[in-house]
């Protein structure tokens, strides 16, 4: 299989993982019938690709371009909506979900980035975009403050793995190993922080007062 097969593959998976966590937060955070749920799980799973590709220029972007990104985002939130007996099972499926999506797609989108020509910061950049940009949606349509401002590890985690898989073949690691590797430190952080409480920094509260005038 070619680099380019690989990182397609693992797109497609995180498509597909992506639908299922929106449309499981489709039916637990609001009871959407069949088209709703549908309809979020594809927004939640290709949303940031598409942000990405219009950014670098890439129009009309993939998943117009192509029928099986639709496809799979399709056949995800189906199994999410008839399956959701079986997936409740799964310990804190969102969160399974939404990690796998997450890893994938900040890896595979800085990488495809760094293919359409953009430089490394650039690619970081939309790694994250395309990591985080489909669950934004997702929340915003179901009327939730975005997970990446709620103070949680969710774009950190992204940006992260996004700067480990550029960085690996600028340093001569091969191109696969360091998408592997951004993703488990995607993966472990997102992890680390839902389960763990880990925060990102934040900015100490101002005294009353303070910034008036």
């Amino acid at each position: 299989m070619t680099a380019q097969g690989f990182l397609l593959l693992l797109e497609l998976v995180g498509v597909f993982a992506f639908a299922l966590d929106g449309a499981l937060v489709a039916m637990r955070s609001t009871h959407l019938d069949l088209f709703g749920v549908v309809t979020l799980g594809i927004v939640t799973a290709v949303g940031g690709g598409i942000a990405r590709d219009v950014l670098l220029g890439e129009l009309p972007p993939a998943t117009f371009r192509t029928w099986y990104y639709l496809a799979t985002a399709t056949a995800g939130a189906l199994a999410a909506f008839w399956g959701q007996r079986l997936l409740v099972r799964v310990y804190r499926p969102i969160l399974v979900f939404d990690t796998i999506g997450l890893s994938l797609f900040s890896v595979t989108g800085a990488q495809l980035a760094v293919d359409a020509g953009a430089g490394a910061g650039q690619a970081i950049l939309l790694g994250g975009l395309t990591g985080v940009g489909g669950g934004t949606l997702r929340d915003v349509l179901v009327r939730k403050v975005p997970s990446i401002l709620t103070g949680g590890l969710y774009a950190v985690p992204a940006l992260l793995g996004a700067c480990v898989a550029v960085a690996g073949p600028l340093l001569g690691v091969e191109s696969g190993v360091a998408a592997f590797a951004g993703g488990v430190v995607c993966a472990g952080l997102r992890t680390g922080g839902v389960l763990r409480g880990w925060q990102a920094p934040r900015a100490p509260r101002p005294a009353p007062g303070e910034l008036d005038g």
